[in-house]
């Protein structure tokens, strides 16, 4: 897509749009789908413990960034923010590989794959579109830290260099720590509470859907 025509970019920020409001939706299809997935097989434990590898660490991640991040208020650089500019999705990431891996399911996966490709790559840009018209410190801070991959370390930005009077530097003393009121406030606790409901539905569900329906293998 040529980013200079003003037709192409009308569509791509179109889709961008269309990609925000039903990013949530089709994470509701998304669970439908693995729940008909899980309803066919009788669950493998081996796959269900090892998920658990990607799922902690996801709701972890999610839940750090949550009780940090202080949206459309401030450009948020301290916590999981100083490793990557994308906590949340990439939790989400973590937590959506895992399940597939408990479902053993590629085309489950092969889905979950399509799906972040298509509505999350342009919800970041358009996210990232609106960061940088806001706040003058997003460039510096995008060039310290990377979109989705984390760092090793967290990234150290000097003050100077965050020019918005909201944000805070990233140094071992900053502030801007977890809150509790925040992890509240952006209702994180759903995600594990999400997470618990699927684990019981793939330890549960087909051996109950074999004992009330017997035709089911």
């Amino acid at each position: 897509m040529n980013p200079t025509n003003p037709i192409a970019r009308s569509t791509q920020w179109s889709w961008q749009k269309v990609a925000r409001r039903i990013r949530v939706p089709l994470g509701f299809l998304a669970a439908v789908v693995f729940l008909v997935t899980i309803a066919r097989h009788v669950p493998n434990f081996s796959a269900v413990a090892w998920s658990l590898a990607l799922v902690l660490p996801g709701l972890a991640l999610r839940a750090a960034a949550s009780g940090t991040v202080k949206k459309n208020q401030e450009l948020t650089v301290s916590g999981p923010y100083a490793f990557t500019r994308n906590p949340l999705y990439l939790g989400s990431s973590l937590i959506a590989a895992g399940f597939a891996l408990a479902a053993l399911s590629w085309p489950l996966t092969l889905l979950l794959a399509i799906g972040f490709v298509v509505i999350y790559i342009p919800v970041v840009a358009s996210e990232e579109k609106f960061l940088r018209a806001t706040f003058p410190g997003f460039d510096a801070y995008c060039s310290l830290v990377p979109r989705f991959l984390p760092r090793l370390t967290p990234a150290k930005i000097p003050s100077a260099n965050v020019s918005s009077p909201l944000s805070q530097p990233v140094t071992p003393g900053t502030s801007g720590g977890f809150s509790l009121r925040l992890y509240l406030q952006h209702r994180e606790y759903n995600a594990a509470i999400g997470a618990v409901l699927l684990y019981l539905s793939l330890l549960f569900l087909h051996p109950v859907l074999q004992h009330f329906l017997p035709g089911v293998r």
